[in-house]
């Protein structure tokens, strides 16, 4: 991600390119600008502070690359890298040690998913060609129990008393 396509005003950055080989996303559905959370922007904002410092501090030694996540003279991370860095921060946050950061997509989709968001959404926002990849892929459920099934069973096969008036029934 280079710094280019994110816009800290806006609180927004823009996917148009990927890992991939020649850096092309998978599909043209794949390119998109997504609004950022607050709490991201702070950090970016706090992360960009901290880069120029590591510019300064890097002299002539640093390789500009225009990125948002570099070593710390400017280099582009290697893969290698950037997992054993995210197993330092997953081991702090205590979620263990063998998270890697293709998990977070993942991570992302079940939460989405977790508080309500409809699937056709979380699809548009992961640039997902179909809900299908969205629903079989990505979205794992985080409730422990389907209650569904119960719950309208119970509305079914509670006591008349219960059930309330005709109209209230009906209504």
């Amino acid at each position: 991600m280079t710094w280019q396509h994110v816009d800290l005003d806006a609180g927004t950055v823009s996917v148009w390119r990927s890992v991939r080989a020649q850096g092309e996303t998978k599909t043209e559905r794949s390119r998109r600008t997504l609004k950022l959370p607050g709490a991201a922007v702070r950090t970016l904002r706090a992360h960009q502070q901290q880069q120029a410092q590591e510019r300064a501090n890097a002299c002539s030694l640093w390789k500009e690359h225009g990125l948002v996540f570099t070593t710390s003279v400017g280099t582009p991370l290697e893969s290698h890298n950037l997992r054993r860095d995210f197993r330092k921060v997953a081991r702090a946050a205590g979620i263990g040690e063998r998270w890697v950061p293709k998990e977070l997509r993942t991570s992302f989709v079940s939460m989405m998913s977790y508080h309500g968001v409809p699937v056709e959404e979380i699809a548009r926002l992961a640039g997902h060609a179909s809900t299908r990849t969205t629903e079989v892929v990505y979205r794992r459920e985080l409730r422990p129990v389907i209650t569904t099934g119960a719950e309208v069973m119970d509305q079914i096969f509670q006591p008349k008393q219960q059930r309330g008036t005709p109209a209230e029934a009906a209504g």
